[in-house]
């Protein structure tokens, strides 16, 4: 029986040398897992959920990693979504660029931690120059902080509590880390567009806020926040004693990719004493863009802002990162714990990033914005977000010229959302059909409608691909005539 520290890496050559066979091995059985473009091997999810079940999941006696590795490429490597195939188009879920692949081989391997400095050092500062170079990017000043977070949910929960608790600092003079919420919490108002990321109405429940204090803002034939509306129903809210605390610009909507007006939502919270968060999860990849960078508008406007680097920026999820203009909005997650976070190591330089963050242990994410920023460099995404926008642009152009489809909304970024010319359920079926045959599109509603939704992140997608999609779209609706 071989000894348990035989599989941890270590300087010993033989457990390198394993791991270099195993990582060898890996990707050769990715590799050999699909012999086509398509996005899925269009299993039934009833023989899936079968054949997964059946797996002997915790043997007695284990089987090995060669076992494991033939087990796992038959019956899981074949059925996994292979986001990287031009067919895949449903969801703000992107293909991975070559070196961020490469990136998470080093995160795996060296397992830092990043709450605090003596378990992530280099990765520690590799993370204080990311954020810094990321503040500069998005036009914050020196004065700006910002930290890695798990998604765009976890970076806009970070701004929506800064938020909150700086308002009532500042406000209403009371500590909400000390005291809770304070006694007018019912009154306190979060302002956000109608088609915002579900995380605002889970963010003011888990604040103990509640539902009731986001308040949906209605939205122009753009879907963006009409701004005029969205004035009177603050004033109007105001007039009746409520206390709008943090208004939210969404740029990039989930389904449509629509960008919130934020100079005139800048103006309006400024009105009102009220911060502004910027959800940019969607829309922040655009800063790289040669052609459409202004379409995001000035998001330095913004007192925090949310960045994925899992959509727009093609990195492997998850890796999200949550910036304020001003560094002591993050001191709301402050709380020092002698076994982490010593107060004499801070003062001698070792900086704990526990003291920005939700969460205590995390990976380090930041290396992989590292490996595709210095990668790519600002020309490679440029050319990488003016691909992605324009094949937008030339599919709504197609479906806009072709009687067969509806296109309500004109696209803003990487997202087009259209229908066939016939009931839901027809709409239904056909991208059901797709699914089968290995294609992956979206499906949302519009205007109580079935629509169908294309997400264009893939950068590897043509004119000759978006063509073929639409021609693939009417055979299967032509399939469907009896």
């Amino acid at each position: 029986m071989s000894h348990p520290g035989e599989s941890i890496l270590s300087a010993r050559e033989a457990e390198r040398d394993e791991l270099r066979r195993q990582i060898s091995t890996t990707v050769d059985a990715i590799m050999a897992s699909y012999d086509d473009d398509g996005a899925f091997s269009g299993i039934d999810p009833y023989e899936l959920r079968e054949r997964i079940q059946a797996l002997d999941i915790l043997p007695e006696k284990g089987i090995g990693f060669d076992r494991t590795l033939e087990t796992v490429s038959r019956e899981v490597l074949p059925h996994m979504l292979r986001t990287w195939s031009v067919d895949y188009m449903p969801h703000l879920h992107a293909p991975s660029l070559l070196e961020s692949i490469s990136s998470e081989l080093v995160i795996g391997t060296y397992n830092d931690s990043m709450d605090s400095w003596d378990q992530s050092p280099a990765a520690t500062e590799v993370e204080l120059a990311v954020i810094r170079c990321l503040c500069t990017l998005f036009g914050f000043g020196e004065n700006a902080d910002g930290c890695f977070t798990s998604g765009g949910s976890q970076s806009n929960l970070s701004g929506i509590i800064a938020s909150r608790d700086a308002w009532c600092r500042r406000t209403l003079g009371h500590d909400v880390r000390r005291y809770g919420n304070p006694d007018v919490f019912r009154r306190m108002r979060l302002y956000t567009s109608e088609i915002s990321h579900f995380s605002m109405d889970k963010s003011c429940h888990l604040l103990g806020l509640g539902h009731e204090a986001v308040v949906k803002l209605p939205v122009d034939d753009r879907c963006c926040i009409d701004i005029a509306r969205a004035e009177e129903r603050i004033a109007r809210d105001v007039e009746a004693g409520l206390l709008p605390f943090c208004i939210v610009a969404t740029i990039g909507t989930t389904d449509f990719g629509s960008v919130d007006d934020i100079a005139s939502l800048r103006r309006i919270a400024d009105r009102y004493g009220a911060y502004l968060h910027a959800d940019a999860a969607y829309g922040s990849g655009a800063v790289m863009s040669s052609r459409y960078r202004d379409r995001i508008g000035d998001l330095s406007l913004a007192d925090s802002l949310t960045v994925d680097f899992h959509k727009m920026f093609l990195l492997p999820i998850s890796c999200s990162a949550i910036l304020v203009k001003d560094a002591s909005l993050l001191e709301c997650f402050e709380l020092h714990a002698d076994y982490l976070n010593r107060v004499e190591d801070e003062e001698d330089g070792y900086v704990n990033l526990v003291d920005k963050s939700i969460q205590t242990t995390r990976r380090a994410d930041a290396l992989k914005v590292l490996f595709s920023f210095m990668t790519q460099g600002r020309d490679g995404y440029a050319r990488i977000m003016d691909t992605v926008i324009g094949n937008a642009e030339y599919l709504y152009s197609r479906l806009c010229a072709d009687a067969d489809f509806v296109c309500p909304v004109e696209p803003t970024l990487s997202s087009v959302v259209f229908a066939l010319r016939e009931p839901d359920d027809v709409n239904r079926a056909v991208r059901r059909a797709l699914l089968a045959q290995g294609t992956v599109i979206g499906q949302t509603v519009k205007d109580n409608r079935v629509m169908l939704k294309a997400t264009l992140l893939n950068p590897a997608l043509t004119h000759g691909h978006i063509d073929a999609l639409i021609g693939r779209i009417k055979a299967c609706r032509d399939a469907l005539k009896p």
